[in-house]
């Protein structure tokens, strides 16, 4: 099922966000300080080819680590983001889902959509994993703060 859900998305939308998210990382790149937004670019251009079946995740709730897109230069990071070229890639994720939604077929390609948009107002220190990864990590982190909470 994930396959064709793929194949339906890369096809309705997919492919022209994917593009719009690498266009972004090729500028980045070009400005040699924007490296760092250009590498999350294209981690989440490839997500927005595929993303059925696959999750963004903050890095730091995967690994239990912080390093620097997940502290106070990830924060600040995303904030130049939002204003340069986040906010342009959510504009189009949210005209994407709303011309999804129009059919009933269309609307779990506009709630990816959605989901893509959040995503781009803040790419910093988000990593895209299977979701079996993701909820894996999440139930890991939630016996963590349960044996913390009870040792209090």
């Amino acid at each position: 099922m994930r396959t064709i859900g793929n194949i339906i998305w890369f096809v309705l939308g997919g492919l022209v966000m994917g593009i719009a998210w690498w266009f972004f990382g090729v500028l980045a790149f070009l400005s040699i300080i924007g490296i760092p937004w250009g590498k999350a670019c294209f981690v989440m251009g490839s997500f927005s080819f595929w993303p059925f079946g696959k999750e963004a995740i903050a890095r730091d709730e995967l690994t239990q680590h912080e390093d620097i897109g997940t502290g106070a230069l990830g924060l600040i990071g995303n904030i130049i983001w939002l204003l340069v070229a986040g906010i342009w890639l959510a504009i189009g994720h949210i005209m994407s889902a709303v011309a999804c939604a129009i059919t009933i077929i269309g609307i779990p390609f506009a709630i990816q959509h959605l989901k893509l948009a959040g995503i781009s107002l803040a790419p910093i220190g988000k990593t895209v994993v299977d979701k079996e990864v993701a909820q894996a990590a999440r139930m890991a982190n939630a016996g963590r703060d349960v044996s913390n909470l009870r040792r209090k």
